[in-house]
């Protein structure tokens, strides 16, 4: 496996902590960069903030039902959302799946299992994104939604996780203006649709990467106080 690869951003919400390690465990066996949260609260802070790949959700957490935390995450995001629980009931699984979930495995569960419906949810995000083809030319840039890999021409460009997903955001809009707040919102969250400074900073760091004059962008196009559009 290439080095360039860039690890899926999963986080982890789950009260026991031997559970927490266990689950890092397998998912960083997966090429998976794994943030951990002990309630439900700050697991909902977690996935607004850092706007993961994947969340791995407990429904018995010791401040608030997971069901709730599905609601409330369903609200503004459609990330993956995997449920690990003890509850084996129907109803229960029926409640998180009408609730928002995507998929449910209950405790005790083995590794392979864990590690196979994680690869399931991560590529059904990659293949619901607005294309059946993961891969995309576009001039010379090529882009590999699945090895999550970047080249222009036959050089790889190494570019780092928020980088990746402002990329994948513009080619999901290929030819569309994406606003600055769409962007923000969906990169940064919910809380930072003001913070256009994060976008400039960003956005310039990702031409300088991907063009070759950043001063004179073939790709990644400025709409003046709009937005931006990835072309061809």
């Amino acid at each position: 496996m290439s080095t360039g690869a860039i690890p899926h951003s999963v986080i982890v919400i789950e009260d026991e902590v031997q559970i927490r390690r266990f689950v890092r465990v397998a998912l960083e066996a997966e090429n998976c960069k794994v943030t951990e949260a002990g309630s439900g609260e700050r697991g909902i802070i977690e996935s607004g903030t850092r706007k993961p790949d994947l969340i791995v959700l407990d429904l018995g957490l010791p401040d608030r039902d997971g069901i709730d935390v599905i609601r409330e995450i369903r609200t503004w995001s459609g990330v993956p959302i995997l449920i690990l629980s003890a509850r084996s009931m129907e109803s229960d699984k029926v409640r998180a799946l009408d609730a928002g979930a995507d998929d449910y495995l209950t405790k005790p569960f083995g590794i392979p299992e864990l590690q196979a419906r994680v690869r399931a949810l991560l590529r059904r995000a990659v293949h619901s994104s607005g294309t059946e083809n993961p891969q995309f030319n576009v001039g010379d840039l090529r882009i590999d939604l699945i090895k999550r890999q970047v080249w222009r021409g036959e050089l790889e460009i190494h570019l780092t996780p928020i980088e990746y997903k402002l990329l994948s955001l513009l080619l999901r809009n290929l030819g569309k203006v994406v606003t600055h707040r769409q962007i923000l919102c969906e990169v940064w969250g919910p809380s930072h649709v003001d913070d256009t400074h994060y976008l400039r900073v960003y956005m310039a760091g990702l031409r300088r990467k991907l063009e070759i004059d950043a001063n004179l962008p073939r790709h990644i196009r400025t709409e003046p106080g709009v937005g931006y559009r990835l072309v061809e």
